[in-house]
């Protein structure tokens, strides 16, 4: 099985309605819940109430439409509203997803690393300024912890309606910082969030977009691979 970590805050949790996608369900694809493998099913992340469709089903079935005969292990460690500083080697939740992980897989390396988050740190300048080093700090770091040195990292654009959103006023530069950790690191890529769309909150993704979004995540990490 092909596992791959899903991290970051609430746009990689998932907030889009169910409803509103055709639902993706296939024994080949798992997710890691409860201390053991089963059957994955959207909301993949409960980290929430309003958790909802994300970007790594789509991702997942792109993946075995390129691999029919694998199976994707999908290991949901993200949480909404989280800020950067507690996704640090130090933090609670990079803890939190590395204890998960190696439960999940043992003493196997990943497939990949799908990281998405940083609207937590839009509205504070100083946040702004460390952002590209701290996390090019903490992917090294969790590579190696996780035993996973040539794991490919996606990681994603937050999305440009967040123009519209006064209380977020630094996003484009937390996108700069994105496009220059993927620039730093190896193998990792980014996909961008143009031309996809806000639920209505101009804050998270809606289930088409996360849908697509997914796709472009799928679409970074096979160039990445062919690469190699």
């Amino acid at each position: 099985m092909k596992n791959f970590l899903l991290i970051g805050q609430s746009n990689m949790a998932g907030r889009g309605i169910i409803e509103e996608v055709p639902v993706i369900s296939n024994p080949q694809i798992q997710m890691y819940r409860d201390n053991q493998w089963q059957l994955a099913v959207e909301p993949l992340h409960l980290d929430k109430a309003t958790a909802g469709v994300g970007l790594a089903m789509s991702f997942a079935q792109e993946f075995l439409k390129k691999y029919p005969a694998e199976k994707v292990g999908l290991i949901p460690t993200a949480v909404g509203g989280t800020p950067l500083i507690r996704w640090m080697p130090s933090g609670d939740l990079y803890q939190n997803a590395v204890a998960i992980t190696k439960n999940a897989i043992g003493n196997q390396s990943l497939a990949g690393i799908l990281w998405h988050q940083g609207e937590a740190e839009t509205d504070n300048l100083e946040n702004v300024k460390v952002y590209e080093k701290n996390l090019t700090e903490m992917l090294t770091q969790i590579r190696r912890d996780l035993n996973s040195p040539k794991a490919p990292i996606i990681l994603g654009e937050l999305g440009h309606f967040l123009s519209k959103n006064p209380a977020l006023p630094y996003f484009t530069q937390i996108n700069q910082a994105l496009h220059q950790v993927a620039q730093k690191l190896s193998l990792c890529s980014i996909a961008t969030a143009e031309s996809l769309n806000d639920k209505g909150d101009i804050l998270h993704f809606d289930s088409k977009s996360l849908r697509i979004f997914g796709l472009r995540y799928f679409e970074k990490f096979i160039n990445i691979k062919m690469e190699k």
